[in-house]
């Protein structure tokens, strides 16, 4: 049943002018779905039973979501019900339908309460819905016992009573304690104020340690020129098709390239490297850091 363009009080209004359906005919309107894919009957058992989505889409409205998008969710879950209710259960529909109807209503408004990600399992939904209704019951029971229930004492029943970890009733509680806020909002009334934004650390690379990290690049890349040129041609050209290139040749294709065994390029390639080293450490002390 589409909703769009209607207001959720057409909505209402058409759904209370809808045929009320016996036993009867709920059973035959259900049959001719299931096994004949009947269209027509699915419509007829559907607006018949909009009235019963529509009262319990009423019943999150305190959730803030939008009336009429909470009915939509509610014919969804409705329609989800009937493409599953099995008529020879010998189950009325409409008791049948409300398990899926408020789970789906359950489902659309904890993806859309908070851009974090609130929970889906079962136990965290039931905290979700039920979180303020247990608090107000165990601190109205505890008051008429004369006792006075602290925050720490009040998690530890409620997780109890919920059968959840403390953990998860202190995360829901700041879930449920305000709305998610936009960083880009201002700090102050003046529109010209600071955004929240603005006071977040920049993780990003500083200017200091960008200068002094393309300064310490340029001196390495310096001394290993300089250490490259005491090499000879070949060793020169196995250490840069080895460790120079993003993706370094294997000694094998390199052996086969020279007419070399494997063996022999790893050799080369440890005395080129030896050479290097001898040249790094007489060039100065300053590289010692950088070879450690």
């Amino acid at each position: 049943m589409a909703l769009d363009g209607y207001t959720d009080l057409g909505v209402s209004r058409q759904a209370m002018k809808a045929e009320l359906l016996d036993a009867e005919t709920e059973l035959r309107l259900a049959r001719a779905w299931r096994d004949h894919r009947d269209e027509r009957a699915l419509h007829r058992l559907i607006t018949a039973y909009m009235r019963l989505a529509i009262s319990m889409a009423s019943k999150f409205r305190r959730y803030g979501a939008p009336m009429n998008d909470l009915i939509q969710e509610a014919s969804l879950g409705l329609m989800k019900a009937a493409d599953k209710f099995d008529p020879e259960r010998g189950v009325r529909f409409s008791t049948y339908a409300v398990w899926w109807i408020k789970a789906s209503i359950q489902d659309y408004v904890m993806r859309n309460w908070s851009m974090v990600r609130t929970g889906s399992t079962s136990s965290q939904k039931a905290l979700f819905f039920n979180l303020r209704r247990v608090q107000a019951k165990l601190e109205r029971e505890a008051s008429q016992r004369g006792e006075m229930l602290d925050q720490h004492q009040l998690r530890q029943m409620v997780a109890a009573e919920v059968g959840v970890p403390v953990a998860d009733v202190e995360m829901m509680e700041g879930r449920l304690s305000g709305s998610d806020y936009s960083l880009n909002a201002t700090q102050s009334s003046d529109e010209d104020g600071r955004e929240w934004i603005d006071a977040l650390e920049d993780d990003g690379v500083q200017a200091a340690e960008a200068v002094e990290g393309a300064h310490d690049g340029e001196r390495l890349r310096g001394w290993l020129v300089k250490a490259m040129q005491g090499l000879n041609a070949r060793e020169r050209y196995i250490v840069a098709e080895r460790k120079l290139k993003e993706e370094g040749r294997t000694l094998e294709s390199l052996g086969e390239e020279l007419g070399l065994s494997k063996e022999r390029v790893r050799q080369l390639e440890a005395a080129a490297f030896a050479k290097m080293r001898k040249s790094l450490e007489g060039q100065s002390r300053e590289v010692r850091h950088f070879l450690v």
